[in-house]
């Protein structure tokens, strides 16, 4: 049985998961659509594909859901079925809610879940869902492996758990003060450059989403906790560390080491991935015309010392053995 690639990017949130699947996405034999988890926050009629046109009316993304159809799956973009963690089920939802930790933690876990009938029926719906939509893919982009950026380690765990999948592991790592300036505005700091195609993509605000400094870095802490625990236990040669600020400062080069690490080939790659018509849901970025890509280091003139002090605090010895100083 041949089975369906896939290359997962396991990293915080803001750590720059979207750029990273749009540049390998450009390759030929890739492809993307940036988070297959798909939980589109933004009401659907306001959401813009990276392709410049609203979701709802992008043909790309019309042709996906019918070829899903047609393999006997109701799918639709506001009811993927493709996330993991999402049930209506409160018992599931409770034992899916803390980030993966270590392998004692994990087997209590495993075992609540495993008392909920409930559970085994989404695990299986959720598994079938995400490996058809992945084999659409590749069928409708006669691509080679998918690209996905949904970043959050649990889903990887699961996704790991299925034998017909190929899965490389890309694990993305970013200075955590960079990433905790995003979290605390996403909509200034993580999102398209043009206001107008902010939130979704027809402009708006985020303010729901802000988070204090304190909470900011323990996410960032944690998020790259779950990833250390979860890599620990994957074949090292499925496993690849990616810096944000070197991919930014080296693209070419960069990008050249992932490609060989998911054995596809270097030649083929024009570089230029703004000049490719790609349809990724995801960070605002997506939405960006301009092809320069810049390391974003805003957080040295924008967090004040009080802020940079609260970030030590809560996870400033982790971003320092990252060498982040």
């Amino acid at each position: 049985m041949r089975r369906l690639r896939l290359a997962y990017i396991l990293a915080a949130s803001h750590s720059g998961s979207t750029l990273l699947a749009m540049l390998l996405g450009s390759h030929p034999e890739a492809c993307t659509v940036g988070e297959l988890k798909l939980t589109i926050r933004e009401n659907l009629d306001r959401y813009r594909c990276s392709c410049g046109d609203p979701i709802m009316k992008c043909a790309f993304w019309t042709e996906i859901v019918s070829a899903m159809k047609r393999k006997g799956v109701d799918f639709a973009l506001d009811r993927a079925g493709t996330n993991m963690l999402d049930s209506e089920n409160t018992y599931i939802n409770f034992f899916l809610k803390p980030l993966h930790r270590n392998r004692f933690m994990e087997m209590l876990r495993d075992l609540a879940l495993a008392l909920s009938t409930e559970w085994r029926k989404h695990y299986h719906e959720v598994r079938s869902r995400n490996r058809a939509l992945i084999g659409t893919f590749l069928e409708t982009t006669n691509a080679k492996i998918v690209i996905d950026s949904s970043k959050v380690g649990l889903r990887l765990k699961y996704l790991l758990k299925d034998p017909e999948l190929d899965i490389s592991v890309i694990r993305l790592i970013r200075d955590g003060r960079g990433v905790a300036l995003a979290y605390m505005d996403p909509l200034n700091f993580a999102d398209a450059s043009n206001p107008e195609r902010r939130a979704g993509g027809f402009g708006g605000t985020r303010d729901g989403e802000k988070l204090s400094m304190t909470k900011a870095a323990h996410e960032w802490r944690r998020s790259n906790e779950e990833a250390e625990a979860l890599t620990a236990a994957v074949d090292r040669k499925k496993v690849i560390e990616v810096r944000y600020e070197k991919l930014c400062g080296d693209v070419e080069a960069e990008t050249a080491r992932i490609f060989d690490f998911l054995e596809l080939s270097r030649d083929k790659h024009s570089g230029d991935f703004r000049s490719i018509r790609q349809h990724v849901i995801g960070n605002g970025m997506r939405l960006d015309s301009n092809a320069g890509i810049a390391c974003d280091e805003r957080w040295k003139s924008v967090l004040s010392a009080r802020d940079i002090s609260e970030f030590e605090s809560v996870a400033g010895s982790l971003n320092k053995r990252y060498g982040y100083r």
